[in-house]
């Protein structure tokens, strides 16, 4: 298959790009994240992913535009349901993008982490599928997750330390009350 693959860091890409390509399958990237907070981390991680394409040889589509703004319009009002905006946002966008430009599948490199909501990505990932006309590709590629940080470090890859957006910031680096 043709697999527009939704790119949501460099580092969580390595592993679900080698599984797919093992596979036979071509593979493309797509970089949209408009969750992404502060601007200078949303570049940082838009040019580690610009340079791992380049080095393994990736082509990607790109969406460098930053509207923040519509990320924290549609999350500010229930924090706690962030996670279902994002996750929603950014595969439809992948769906659109992949009808667009003649893919016939699209996946998220979500699927690596073993932080993100795999179920509700699946869920999400098959209801746009059938939407748009396309096939979703699921596979839980958390079980390359250690394989995934060594491949990054020996690349030399910058590594983020949380999600991406000001909630995981937050979480990630305000003291908590009551520890």
């Amino acid at each position: 298959m043709n697999i527009l693959l939704h790119i949501c860091c460099a580092n969580c890409a390595i592993y679900p790009l080698a599984v797919l390509r093992e596979e036979q399958h071509q593979v493309s990237g797509f970089f949209y994240n408009h969750n992404i907070h502060p601007y200078q981390e949303f570049r940082r991680r838009l040019d580690t992913a610009r340079d791992y394409a380049e080095r393994v040889g990736l082509p990607m589509v790109w969406r460098e535009d930053y509207p923040l703004e519509e990320f924290l319009l549609h999350t500010a009002p229930v924090p706690q349901l962030r996670c279902d905006y994002c996750y929603r946002s950014r595969l439809e966008e992948t769906a659109r993008t992949a009808v667009r430009e003649g893919f016939d599948a699209f996946s998220t490199s979500l699927l690596y982490s073993r932080y993100q909501q795999h179920d509700k990505i699946r869920e999400l990932g098959q209801d746009l599928a059938l939407r748009y006309g396309l096939a979703f590709v699921y596979q839980d590629f958390r079980r390359g997750w250690r394989q995934g940080i060594d491949i990054s470090k020996a690349m030399g890859l910058y590594r983020q330390q949380y999600c991406g957006c000001i909630y995981s910031e937050k979480e990630r680096y305000s003291p908590r009350v009551g520890n």
